[in-house]
Order: structure tokens, then C-alpha cells, then sequence
């Protein structure tokens, strides 16, 4: 799809009358791909309409390609009420751009919200989970941790990690990798110093962003000579 496309595309979404009246507010849709090539999950948000005696409910559907004409297909969501829905049948490398359409159903009217978006493009992984300290001899420190658990199949849709750490009162982390390992040892670790790290996951070829940092595990450490 062209940027003027696609830009076409965000501004009919989003558009408002322009007879002077206010219009209904459109959902806040994002959509990521923490679960890749297995789903795309998407969620959004829609502030209540004045004095609704029921909840908001809402239709999302999707279709693979910008044209009215292509067929749509249900978003899965568990109620009509829950804001969120999941793609399951994920097209890789495609370069047609799926598109997400999200209508709000309130006392006030009915406002949508199209979001156009290619999979490998909102890739971005949960953090690693697990992160586990353990000197080793030498002035060393071994960093171990666990795909997250959200990550299908780790062993074939490969992810990529880096490491940042700093000694307690320090104001800056130092980053190291990235590594395709589930390990790193840090070398010239300083005796009874207290070291805070953190980790984080991207997918191996770059598609998308890299995950928030993992939890941080820190370890007070008290090495020998």
C-alpha cells in the first residue's frame, strides 16, 4: 500500500462531520504482535457515552487488503463488551496490509475506527521472563532467563536479546548484545558490589520493536580473590 493510501485510509477513519456538530468519538485501536506468526492481538478503548443505562458493545472485523470489496471476517473477541479481539490466521511477509475495523455500538450512535497495519511491521515480544543471577569464579557474573512465555515455538521463530546492567547507585546502565543465547557472563564484576539487570527480546530479523525490559534482578555479589 502507498503512504498516500494509507494515509487516505487513517484520515477517513478518523475524520469528523464538518457541519459544526460534535461527532460521536471513535475507538483508540492498537494492534501487536506479541504472539507472532500465531495472532495478532489488538485492543482499544472507547470513553462511556453520557448517561448510558448499558455498556458499549462492539463489532471487530478484519479483512486482508484495503479494498471495500474483500471479504471480512470476525475478529474474535470473548463478549460483545470486551474491548479486544484476536487475528489467528496470520499471513507472513505479505506486504497487503491487514485492516481492522472496530465499531462502537452506544445509546449516542455508532462511531468505527479503521486501523490498517502489516504484521511483521507491530512485532514486539513480552520480556524475557526468569532473568536469574549466579557468580561464577573469575569476577564473573552468569545471566540466565526464559523466552516469555507468550513466544510460540522459540526454537523456530528465533528471538534476539540484550542486556543492560549498572552497579547499585550508578546513574547509567551499560548494554551489551545482542545474543541469540539464553545466558551471558559478565566479566570483571566488581567483589560485594550490587548489580541491577534487565533484559530484552526482539525478533531475530529485526521485524518490529524490541520488547519492554524484563524484570530487574539483582544480586548482591561477594566473589573471591
Amino acid at each position: 500500500m502507498t503512504p498516500r493510501l494509507l494515509l487516505a485510509v487513517v484520515l477517513w477513519a478518523g475524520c469528523a462531520p464538518c457541519d459544526g456538530r460534535e461527532g460521536p468519538i471513535h475507538p483508540r485501536v492498537q494492534c501487536r504482535a506479541f504472539r507472532y506468526p500465531v495472532a495478532v492481538d489488538c485492543s482499544w478503548t472507547q470513553p462511556p457515552a453520557p448517561n448510558a443505562t448499558r455498556p458499549t458493545s462492539f463489532i471487530a472485523t478484519y479483512r486482508l487488503g484495503v479494498a471495500v470489496h474483500e471479504e471480512s471476517r470476525p475478529c474474535l473477541q470473548l463478549t460483545p463488551e470486551t474491548p479486544s479481539c484476536a487475528i489467528s490466521d496470520v499471513q507472513m511477509f505479505s506486504m497487503v496490509p491487514y485492516v481492522l475495523n472496530v465499531t462502537a455500538i452506544h445509546p449516542g450512535g455508532v462511531s468505527s475506527t479503521l486501523l490498517p497495519f502489516i504484521p511483521e511491521h507491530i512485532i514486539k515480544p513480552d520480556p524475557p521472563e526468569d532473568v536469574y543471577l549466579s557468580p561464577i569464579p573469575g569476577k564473573q557474573l552468569r545471566v540466565q532467563w526464559e523466552p516469555p512465555r507468550s513466544w510460540p515455538i522459540p526454537e523456530i521463530f528465533t528471538l534476539k536479546y540484550r542486556i543492560r546492567y549498572k552497579r547499585h547507585g550508578s546513574a547509567h546502565f551499560r548494554q551489551v548484545g545482542p545474543t541469540e543465547d539464553t545466558s551471558f557472563t559478565l566479566r570483571n564484576v566488581r567483589p560485594r558490589a550490587r548489580y541491577c539487570i534487565q533484559v530484552a527480546a526482539q525478533d531475530l530479523l529485526d521485524y518490529g520493536e524490541l520488547s519492554d525490559w524484563s524484570l530487574p534482578a539483582t544480586f548482591p555479589i561477594t566473589l573471591g580473590k
